[in-house]
């Protein structure tokens, strides 16, 4: 299953994305000189993160026979702007680690949701993707 989303620049923060028909935006805060109206690439992300855990969750209870009657998914990271900012530094330029707190409702005992959990991390695209290291090559057109 191959994706594509295509990204239209709007001004130097902020761009238009396109995908299978739905549109949305991605801004920066106006303390970093964008707009502020959409969130971040980085919220982006980490939004993208939950929603693949919600997916696969449900999909795993389903085989493991659990009901999920509620479910909550926080995810956060913190960033050191400095290499965005092109200063020189050996850190990362994105998250050095992502937080995951999930608040689940389920008619499965502890044991089995801790398996339930444990299947979603493995097989989650978007957590693969950020746990490992993925090859992004760029073609100018």
């Amino acid at each position: 299953m191959k994706s594509d989303v295509n990204a239209e620049s709007k001004n130097p923060t902020k761009v238009e994305v396109n995908v299978r028909g739905y549109s949305f935006e991605i801004d920066e805060p106006e303390a970093h000189g964008g707009t502020g109206s959409a969130p971040t690439p980085v919220e982006y992300e980490l939004g993208a993160l939950t929603g693949c855990f919600n997916v696969v969750a449900h999909v795993v209870a389903d085989e493991m026979g659990v009901e999920i009657e509620n479910l909550e998914i926080k995810a956060s990271g913190e960033l050191n702007p400095a290499k965005f900012q092109g200063e020189d530094t050996d850190e990362r330029a994105g998250f050095q680690q992502i937080e995951m707190n999930i608040d689940a409702e389920t008619d499965a005992d502890l044991e089995t949701e801790r398996e339930l959990f444990e299947k979603v991390e493995q097989r989650c695209p978007v957590r693969d993707n950020i746990s490992h290291e993925t090859p992004v090559k760029l073609k100018l057109e």
